[in-house]
């Protein structure tokens, strides 16, 4: 396996942010009582993007979704992770692997799009290899001198899942996934996260910054402003924010009914996953992951999103709805389902506008950090000290 951090130090990468930018990083990097918001460059400015490929995606474990997109040996998905572009399936044994999507022979990308295969073969010349990455077969290459096809393999990364999430690294430098994640199969246990299955997955992007689509995911303070009428009165206040371990951060609040569901459709609901006890069953846990992926788990569903940078202003979005396997054995699991995924519509279809209007707004140059609010945006203070922490020069 090799380093991705030395194969990735791509030539013209912005290394270096200036003195005030990281004046003003510094800031965030402080108790939530104390911290101003990120810096707006943050937001926009091309070579923060670049360093935060560099630093955040291409140097430490990044979420990838729910590890069953991946179901069956042969099941693969072409990714793109800031730049880089690679294949994740699921090998003969069963195992998630991830290889560099690009052919060993003159480089070209050796698939698109997701699907099942027995094996990958490169469009351009033939090259073929095994689910393990093992060169399987180099046409026309006999009288190439010294030519060995076990030197020829598929680059592999590290690949993990935990708690049904699946996760990739680039860098083989880097902690193993249990040093980053943590406490967080304890802290997520009741709700059996592992065993939930994919209702529905989908992509789409997002004019904001990546960064600006998470944080509005994690925090309470615009629930009144933005989902009056749709969500603001499931929601009671959130309790303190959890002290973590990992490389995340999570808070609890309870709800009237669930928060999966749009407030006049709560008679609807899916049974209540069945390890979930007191007050858990009551309310809704958020947690955002770092860098770049984050889920709600809910007494009876929980529903995760990805943010992948594409632009300093633009990112592709994936949602994920998943439900216990009993609510799939429901005779009306079609009919109750569709409402969960019209709660997350309804509630994106509300959240995006203001997030064109923050963009806009924050590539002024006249834009300025702000503070917190302790309890209404905690796992987003918790976010930007992890970020400034990664950021600045160490």
């Amino acid at each position: 396996m090799l380093c991705g951090a030395c194969l990735y130090r791509f030539a013209g990468i912005n290394t270096t942010m200036n003195e005030q930018i990281q004046k003003l990083l510094a800031a965030s990097a402080m108790r939530v009582e104390e911290a101003t918001t990120l810096p707006p460059a943050c937001y926009h400015e091309a070579g923060l993007l670049d360093l935060e490929a560099q630093r955040l995606f291409r140097s430490g474990w990044v979420g990838v979704g729910r590890a069953d997109r991946w179901c069956e040996p042969g099941d693969f998905a072409a990714l793109d992770l800031a730049g880089v572009p690679l294949i994740v399936l699921r090998d003969r044994d069963g195992a998630l692997r991830c290889f560099a999507n690009t052919c060993r022979h003159r480089g070209a990308r050796l698939v698109t799009g997701e699907g099942s295969c027995r094996g990958i073969k490169c469009p351009f010349h033939g090259w073929a290899y095994k689910l393990d990455g093992r060169l399987a077969g180099a046409p026309r290459m006999e009288d190439t001198a010294a030519f060995d096809k076990a030197d020829y393999g598929m680059i592999e990364f590290r690949a993990a899942e935990r708690d049904g999430f699946a996760f990739i690294c680039l860098d083989s430098a880097a902690p193993g996934i249990d040093t980053i994640l943590g406490d967080f199969s304890q802290i997520h246990a009741p709700w059996s996260p592992g065993t939930l299955r994919t209702g529905r997955r989908r992509e789409f992007d997002v004019g904001c910054n990546w960064k600006a689509f998470l944080e509005v995911f994690n925090e309470y303070y615009h629930l009144p402003y933005v989902h009056p009428d749709s969500l603001d009165d499931t929601y009671a206040l959130p309790d303190a924010a959890d002290q973590v371990t990992g490389a995340y951060a999570t808070q609890f609040g309870t709800t009237a009914g669930t928060g999966g569901l749009l407030e006049d459709n709560q008679s609807a609901a899916f049974p209540v996953i069945a390890t979930l006890e007191g007050r858990n069953r009551q309310g809704a846990r958020y947690t955002w992951l770092f860098p770049n992926m984050t889920f709600a788990a809910s007494q009876e569903a929980m529903w995760v999103y990805e943010a992948q940078p594409l632009t300093p202003e633009s990112c592709r979005v994936v949602q994920t709805i998943c439900f216990p396997r009993q609510a799939f054995e429901l005779d009306d699991y079609e009919e109750r389902s569709e409402l969960y995924f019209e709660r997350l519509d309804v509630a994106l279809n509300e959240d995006i506008p203001i997030l064109l209007e923050q963009q806009a707004g924050i590539r002024s140059p006249y834009a300025r950090p702000g503070r917190f609010s302790p309890l209404l945006e905690a796992n987003v203070a918790r976010f930007a000290d992890w970020y400034a922490g990664r950021m600045l020069p160490s």
